[in-house]
């Protein structure tokens, strides 16, 4: 039986994935906004341009699709390892977290549209269109991936717990804090 139970070493190895996801997420949008030429710079939960250029219609919508895009890889890659027989729990809040990053910002978007939704709404396809679909991607790699590690509802319910109270840690340190990274 594959050890599903939530330790002191699982807790660190959710911290490290829920900064590592946000991190990798925010530094996709201001790598793609600096490589359109726009000094930028980088919290722990956004990217503003400070140059005073204009940022076009076509250029938003590509910075705002690189962080769920590099979401959704991170995902889809330790969806494929552990999908292997090796169980590794300290993998997992790496998964889990993509989905909640996005769960999170898909509800948000009911108050301001979020990338998902600033892309549906460029896309004229309404704004939850693609939060629901990358939700929706995000929601069966985990199904899946519970179901084939037989992760039950305490597992899951700690791990929703953990990446819940890190990440809003995490987002308020940025939004009393204005943490700046790059």
């Amino acid at each position: 039986m594959a050890n599903k139970k939530v330790s002191v070493a699982y807790v660190m190895a959710t911290l490290i994935a829920v900064i590592f996801t946000w991190i990798l997420h925010e530094f996709a949008h201001w790598l793609t906004s600096e490589s359109f030429g726009h000094e930028t710079i980088m919290r722990l939960n956004g990217t503003s341009p400070i140059d005073g250029k204009s940022v076009t219609d076509w250029q938003k919508t590509l910075i705002s699709a690189s962080g769920p895009l590099i979401t959704l890889i991170q995902a889809l890659t330790i969806f494929v390892v552990l999908k292997s027989d090796n169980w590794n729990k300290n993998l997992y809040p790496f998964l889990f977290t993509a989905f909640y990053m996005r769960l999170m910002a898909g509800i948000m978007n009911f108050i301001n549209p979020n990338d998902e939704g600033r892309i549906s709404a460029f896309l004229g396809i309404g704004t939850f269109t693609l939060p629901i679909i990358i939700t929706g991607i995000l929601f069966f790699l985990v199904y899946k991936i519970s179901k084939k590690h037989h992760l039950g509802w305490k597992f899951q319910l700690a791990t929703t717990l953990i990446v819940m109270t890190f990440s809003s840690i995490l987002i308020l340190s940025d939004q009393f804090f204005g943490i700046r990274i790059l």
